[in-house]
């Protein structure tokens, strides 16, 4: 059975909830066990012990990651992601989704393998970014 760490911050709670669908998704698949933690209680440890990854961030600012605990996060890991099946996600109330964007390049730059687009729901998930979150979360288990 896959190891996956789901990782992630969250301001107002919307990323949380797609973490948690992720995690269901994981669960359901049957594949692998999911072990979910906000990115303050996370290390490039828990990186690297996994089989898979799944990161969440909301859109900050100017369409950029959280920058206190995200950012310093996500450079920390750069090394331990390398061939790393990885999977993003979060939510955002403004702009294009640029912020996505630039993440997925960043972590393809780091080596990781992305398995699907980053996933990206405006403000609070319903009941339909929530079934594309549990997709994702299978994709990434299976």
């Amino acid at each position: 059975m896959k190891d996956i760490a789901v990782i992630y911050w969250s301001g107002t709670g919307n990323t949380e909830k797609m973490a948690q669908a992720v995690v269901e998704g994981i669960k359901n698949s049957d594949q692998a066990e999911a072990k979910i933690m906000t990115v303050d209680k996370a290390s490039v440890e828990d990186i690297k012990k996994a089989n898979a990854v799944a990161l969440g961030c909301p859109s900050m600012g100017a369409e950029v990651l959280e920058e206190t605990e995200m950012e310093p996060f996500i450079e920390s890991i750069k090394d331990a992601v390398k061939d790393k099946r990885i999977a993003l996600f979060g939510s955002y109330g403004w702009g294009d989704g640029q912020w996505m964007r630039d993440w997925e390049v960043r972590m393809e730059d780091y080596g990781a393998v992305l398995v699907d687009d980053g996933l990206t729901i405006n403000e609070e998930p319903d009941e339909i970014g929530l079934s594309a979150c549990k997709a994702l979360g299978k994709v990434l288990a299976n």
